[in-house]
């Protein structure tokens, strides 16, 4: 039986990451800090290990026995996270779980990196791949430049002798989303009873499952080194929206909100947030909304052997458990 170490287990991919080990017959351990919710593990089996990516000796007793270690742990809501935590988390903390790996002799870790990490494509006809390199400057855009430094740890990680694969989802729909990752979105727009305007720009989806199931399958036959964009269908912000309100039952946007009006609204938002009112975003997340974080999954599907589900399933299975566990009311 492989015995495997899931980081970043108490959260949306994480999560998913140990329900499809379980299928797959594998011996689980997680990592959590003591504070650490465990409702996204609900029904799931797994042995305990209390710790944190920035403290080295909790991981090596972690990694005790292990054969494979899956570091999904994140900053990923960089909407709601200080400039200097995501580099600490995202940065600091894989370095120290790659020495960790490296001091224990782990067979092989699967690092959870972001399609934030590659960068944006130059227009939505041209999804970009593995092979694009982040181009945005660090300090517009700080959460992918902090998991592109993230990637580069594990680099240097393999060219030390780890065995070591890197996947890169787009945003993730599903169950398990304790964090309210892309939850708060169905959250916005049942409050706001549907928006009239979308950011014009736009990103890859993908079901939490395929993404787990992509983790295991890099684990399995992934190439050491190598990237793997996890990414079912490429929507504008507009279409994700759309279809997240016709699963709530409320409008969706009627408009795209033009480019030019990204900027000063961003800078509203700053202000008001300064003002210690509540706004449910950031400025650098709206300047952000204007790109198109376009991919081209065809690695993933012809090395990893990945078939990717309908998104609308996804938007289902997430508002379902939503709704079970009384994070969203019924209408």
């Amino acid at each position: 039986m492989t015995r495997a170490l899931v980081t970043g287990s108490t959260g949306l991919v994480g999560a998913n990451v140990v329900e499809v080990l379980n299928e797959a017959g594998w011996h689980v351990r997680i990592l959590r800090r003591t504070t650490s919710r465990l409702d996204a593990l609900e029904g799931l089996v797994y042995e305990d290990a209390v710790g944190d990516i920035l403290d080295k000796e909790s991981l090596l007793r972690a990694m005790e026995g292990v054969d494979v270690v899956f570091h999904v742990a994140g900053a990923a809501d960089h909407w709601r996270t200080s400039r200097e935590r995501l580099y600490q988390v995202n940065v600091d903390g894989t370095r120290t779980v790659v020495e960790a790996a490296l001091e224990t002799g782990v067979q092989r870790l699967v690092y959870t990196s972001s399609i934030a990490a590659i960068g944006p494509a130059p227009d939505p006809d041209h999804p970009v791949d593995e092979q694009h390199t982040f181009n945005l400057p660090p300090d517009l855009f700080p959460y992918g430049h902090s998991k592109w430094l993230a990637e580069e740890e594990v680099r240097k990680g393999i060219e030390r002798g780890l065995d070591a694969v890197i996947v890169n989802p787009s945003i993730v729909i599903g169950p398990r989303d304790v964090h309210l990752i892309t939850g708060s979105m169905f959250i916005t727009l049942q409050r706001s009873r549907g928006f009239p305007l979308a950011p014009r720009g736009g990103s890859g989806v993908v079901a939490a499952r395929d993404v787990a199931l992509g983790h295991l399958r890099a684990a399995e036959v992934g190439r050491t080194g190598e990237r793997y964009i996890l990414s079912a269908e490429n929507l504008t912000h507009k279409q994700l929206a759309c279809m997240l309100a016709d699963a709530l039952g409320v409008p969706g946007p009627r408009w795209e909100l033009p480019p030019w009006m990204a900027p000063p609204l961003a800078s509203l938002v700053e202000f008001l947030r300064s003002l210690g009112i509540k706004v449910p975003t950031r400025g650098s997340t709206l300047r952000m909304s204007v790109y198109w974080f376009y991919v081209n999954n065809e690695k993933s599907r012809r090395e990893l052997g990945l078939v990717y589900s309908p998104l609308q399933d996804a938007v289902r299975e997430a508002l379902t458990w939503l709704r079970e566990h009384h994070i969203l009311r019924e209408r």
